[in-house]
């Protein structure tokens, strides 16, 4: 927004300028946590804001013409910051000028002379009379006290001064009346009306009756800025009817007091030809014009002169660039940020005027920003799409100002945005299914596999840690088996592991940032432990108690081949290590009866004798683990000479029991487990290669 207040300048500090409050729309009370400040433009401190009551007050008495000089309007521009949210206001403060100062002459007193020659309508320059004061309250009017031969005429000048002259109006003799004392009053317009005087002493000379003369009396030259320095600036077109010394003419500035000496330092003046020439830089934005005053004098006894006015105005050149001023910068920035949340407040300046200081920023388009102007020369840096901070950390934004002249003039300024995280992102598993293997009967606390997650967050957003969750899958809870390091992912075992008892676990694993709400994933283990050799061989068949032997009867005349029983044995582990072979311990030789390596069948290996007694085998099951495990069982096989030879007397082996059918079972499920698993595995893969 922008607020324009007026003010006296008499008024008195404390006073109030505007109510702020009322006129931003702000509730008064909110003025103390927003922050509320003043920034004057000039660096000058004028004014005050008292926050209790929201209004802008006086802080110290102004002076309209210390302030701003001869300017036709005087304003003061401030800048009021506000945060939560940033917003900047412009405030426009017209000091109004109050009739305080009375008109003033240069010099209380003025000699003129004039020759007695003098024709009616001879003019005498006479010094203008200053007033600080403008507009109405500014000199209005000039006053002559009554004279027989004198009368006061006024000029208006190009830039508005009035110049007082007085003019004869009936021939002088100065044998009558040699010296004349006359009285000049300067009035304003102001209300009551003020007044200044001088005295006009004008002494009455005898000889040269002719004064140089001006034509044309007041002019007006325009140039151009920035021109070389020696540029002809005019020629100034004097004559003097006069002939000889009262004719011959010098020309010389005549300095006055309200610009002493300033065009002297940029402009020359040839004393012979009249001839006013550049000897300095001019600069439009310093002074867009010259008033110069030159007197021509002639060589007379005594000496008359006239009077030149000249006016130089100059024209704006494009010489000027943009400056660009960052009043703030919001960064870093959320990446959430809405579009329209301001990120910067610019102000722009050119000191050229007209097109040359019509100024346009710019900036880059593909750029997720924009600007929104704010009022005259002030701009607002907002968001116009969504921010990534995991693809963009930051941006350089470059502002470029650029002017309406020809050439045009642009500079440009460069600022870093930094982008703030937000926790948009959920840590990602480096692959959804993991397969790790470990040994039964491994010591607890022996590490598994470890799981490894990213989050493209940053800071606490990207902090991970990592918990084993309970998938309802097993009875038991899977803590008791597996335990992982909240830090580095690392699955350790809690127990010893039973491959007997459990071949494969799945191990559900989260992993969740530390940002606020956090975020999470989920990945699944599959382990699969591996067998141990920890089991020996059980023989089922035929069951006896330990330190017992198995009686066997078979018929005395059993021929070679014949079956005498079957050593049935289970081993519960498995591959390798339930791999069972049989064997008997004595030497094999000596007896007439061997084992089958793979089946266990014993059968009569030669033919028996009449009246042979019992024979003691003791048969040996052993694994193929390393080391290989055994279990034996002694034997005591009677011939009989009354026994039949029937088989399915003689071998009567035991049914499955229902623990076989179990091992058996779990055998299978392991089967199927790795194979779903290996296609898993398998799809993912080929899935990435995808």
């Amino acid at each position: 927004a922008q607020l324009r207040y007026s003010v006296p300048e008499d008024r008195e500090p404390g006073s109030s300028v505007g109510d702020l409050a009322k006129d931003l729309g702000v509730d008064v009370r909110s003025l103390a946590a927003r922050n509320l400040r003043l920034v004057s433009e000039g660096g000058q401190r004028h004014f005050q804001v008292d926050l209790a009551a929201g209004v802008l007050l006086l802080d110290s008495r102004l002076d309209r013409e210390a302030l701003c000089g001869q300017s036709l309007t005087c304003s003061l521009h401030l800048q009021l910051v506000m945060e939560n949210p940033l917003q900047l206001h412009r405030v426009e403060v017209d000091v109004l000028d109050v009739n305080d100062n009375a008109p003033q002459f240069p010099k209380p007193e003025v000699v003129l002379e004039i020759t007695e020659v003098a024709n009616p309508g001879t003019r005498l320059p006479l010094e203008v009379a200053e007033d600080p004061d403008m507009g109405s309250n500014s000199i209005s009017t000039y006053e002559l006290s009554p004279s027989e031969h004198f009368a006061l005429s006024i000029n208006v000048r190009g830039d508005g001064v009035k110049m007082p002259e007085i003019v004869l109006e009936k021939a002088l003799d100065r044998e009558k009346v040699a010296v004349h004392h006359l009285t000049l009053t300067a009035l304003d317009g102001g209300n009551p009306v003020k007044s200044g005087t001088a005295k006009v002493t004008i002494h009455v000379l005898d000889a040269n009756d002719n004064p140089p003369v001006c034509d044309p009396p007041i002019s007006t030259v325009y140039l151009e800025e920035n021109v070389p320095v020696g540029t002809l600036v005019t020629k100034l077109n004097v004559t003097d009817l006069d002939e000889g010394p009262n004719g011959d003419v010098e020309y010389s500035f005549k300095i006055s007091n309200n610009a002493p000496g300033k065009f002297t330092n940029l402009f020359s003046l040839d004393p012979r030809t009249g001839e006013i020439r550049t000897k300095g830089l001019l600069d439009y934005e310093e002074s867009s014009a010259y008033e110069i005053a030159v007197r021509a004098r002639d060589k007379g006894s005594p000496a008359m002169e006239g009077h030149c006015h000249l006016r130089v105005e100059l024209i704006d050149v494009n010489d000027n660039s943009p400056e660009i001023v960052l009043t703030s910068l919001s960064s870093p920035v959320l990446e959430d940020a809405t579009p329209g949340t301001v990120i910067a407040l610019i102000g722009v300046k050119d000191s050229d005027s007209g097109d040359n200081g019509q100024v346009r920023l710019q900036i880059a388009k593909e750029l997720p920003f924009k600007l929104v102007s704010s009022f005259k020369e002030h701009f607002s840096l907002v968001t116009s799409g969504p921010l990534d901070r995991e693809k963009t950390s930051g941006y350089n934004i470059t502002v470029r100002a650029v002017d309406s002249g020809s050439p045009q003039r642009a500079t440009q300024k460069t600022f870093y945005l930094r982008i703030a995280d937000v926790n948009d992102n959920a840590p990602n598993f480096s692959s959804p299914f993991d397969t790790a293997h470990v040994q039964e009967n491994a010591l607890p606390g022996t590490s598994v596999f470890s799981v490894s997650a990213s989050d493209p967050d940053e800071g606490s957003n990207a902090k991970l840690s990592y918990s084993i969750l309970h998938n309802g899958m097993q009875d038991v809870p899977i803590s008791t088996y597996f335990r992982i390091d909240q830090d580095n992912g690392t699955i350790y075992t809690v127990r010893a592991l039973d491959y007997e008892q459990d071949k494969v676990f799945q191990v559900p694993v989260e992993v969740k940032d530390a940002g606020s709400p956090a975020l999470s994933s989920t990945a699944v283990v599959h382990v699969f432990v591996l067998d141990e050799n920890d089991n020996a061989p059980t023989i089922v068949y035929p069951s006896v108690p330990k330190g017992s032997a198995f009686h066997q009867t078979i018929p005395a005349l059993a021929e070679p081949g014949y079956l005498v029983t079957k050593i049935v044995a289970v081993d519960a582990d498995s591959g390798h290590n339930a791999w069972l072979s049989y064997q008997l311990q004595e030497d094999a030789e000596a007896l007439p009866f061997q084992v089958e390596r793979r089946s266990g069948e014993i059968r009569v290996a030669q033919a028996l004798r009449e009246s042979e007694d019992p024979h003691r085998l003791v048969v040996e099951v052993r694994d193929n683990g390393t080391p290989s495990l055994s279990a034996s069982v002694v034997l005591v096989i009677s011939p009989e000479e009354n026994s039949v030879q029937d088989f399915s007397k003689s071998l009567d082996l035991p049914k499955s029991s229902p623990k076989d059918t179990n091992l058996t079972l779990y055998l299978i499920i392991s089967l199927v487990s790795i194979s779903l698993v290996s296609c898993v595995m398998f799809a993912v893969v080929a899935a990435r290669c995808l």
